[in-house]
């Protein structure tokens, strides 16, 4: 999680990419992989007509953006690959949107239990289990904590400290690269990689702190909606562009992944990457489709909340004839 995602090979090892150098099998590769990101695409387009259709608008964009995580990083996977000089920028563009959609995870969690006020009146009596991961899952003897309005915005507040943050950061990273004082290969403590980087991971195990607690508090609750597989996709997307990519980085650092000429061990390293995403995003893509695409029940509002029904069991309403209106009471 740290600059080894954004590495970036300097100009002694860097790679042009050129289609003419490439033999029948790269092409063939490359078109098979650029086909899957199409298709991711179109995929998502699709969903995105279906939600605009038959989901509530209270619901659509931030079902829009999870779904939307998958097709984007196997899009800036493909750009990468194609034109391999935009990788630092495309590798930026995935980490801000990924972080974006962890913000929108935890809202959707609250959504799917009817919004702020029914979750509030649904776990007022509840506490929230802090004791989780990605902080704090060895630290059993932590007292669980009285979810009110306030814990509830701090979680949100967790999750969109790094949606607001990444976005500064990256930009700042550039700013310094452009001027030649950030190298995201130098990992020395004079350079400005390091601690940026170290900054960013940070600011994300802060972020995924509050939308492991609250999977924790839901997960019962809203097992009917499928929530744990889309915990799960959300997860292996975390995996696979974060942590996948870190262990792949350091292989290539250590020159394990050896230099291919034309390809240094950093090039070949992030070819894999990106390769290798577009496929997963791609059937991430379709898993996705599945599971967001099924219509599922409301949840039962909790004990006290007046229901639809409630309103026909009122007082008879009188006409201006002094009958009662039709309807009022049963049998009459």
């Amino acid at each position: 999680m740290l600059s080894l995602h954004y590495m970036w090979w300097n100009k002694t090892h860097a790679f042009v990419f050129c289609s003419a150098g490439l033999d029948l099998a790269g092409i063939f590769l490359f078109a098979i992989l650029t086909l899957m990101t199409l298709i991711a695409i179109l995929v998502f387009v699709e969903e995105v007509v279906y939600i605009y259709r038959k989901i509530p608008s209270s619901k659509r964009s931030i079902l829009i953006w999870i779904n939307a995580a998958a097709p984007v990083i196997a899009t800036t996977s493909c750009i990468g690959m194609w034109i391999p000089r935009s990788t630092m920028f495309t590798d930026f563009t995935a980490a801000v949107f990924f972080a974006i959609v962890i913000h929108k995870f935890l809202l959707m969690m609250v959504k799917e239990c009817g919004g702020q006020k029914l979750f509030l009146r649904r776990f007022e009596k509840g506490r929230f289990k802090i004791s989780t991961g990605p902080c704090c899952c060895c630290c059993l003897c932590l007292p669980r904590v009285r979810i009110t309005r306030r814990t509830l915005l701090w979680l949100k507040l967790g999750t969109f400290q790094l949606a607001f943050f990444r976005p500064v950061l990256m930009f700042l990273s550039i700013v310094l690269w452009t001027n030649g004082n950030y190298k995201p290969y130098n990992l020395s403590p004079d350079g400005a990689a390091i601690w940026i980087n170290c900054f960013v991971g940070i600011l994300t195990i802060i972020a995924l702190w509050p939308v492991g607690i609250m999977f924790r508090q839901v997960r019962t609750i809203l097992n009917c909606k499928k929530i744990i597989p889309k915990f799960a996709l959300y997860q292996f997307i975390l995996i696979l562009s974060q942590l996948q990519a870190a262990i792949i980085n350091i292989l290539a650092m250590q020159r394990i992944i050896p230099c291919v000429p034309p390809l240094s061990s950093s090039a070949r390293g992030a070819y894999m990457i990106q390769q290798l995403l577009i496929v997963e995003m791609f059937l991430i893509t379709l898993i996705s489709r599945v599971v967001y695409r099924r219509r599922y029940d409301d949840l039962e509002p909790p004990e006290g909340t007046p229901e639809e029904g409630d309103d026909n069991k009122q007082t008879p309403k009188i006409t201006l004839n002094g009958a009662l209106s039709e309807g009022a009471l049963p049998g009459v």
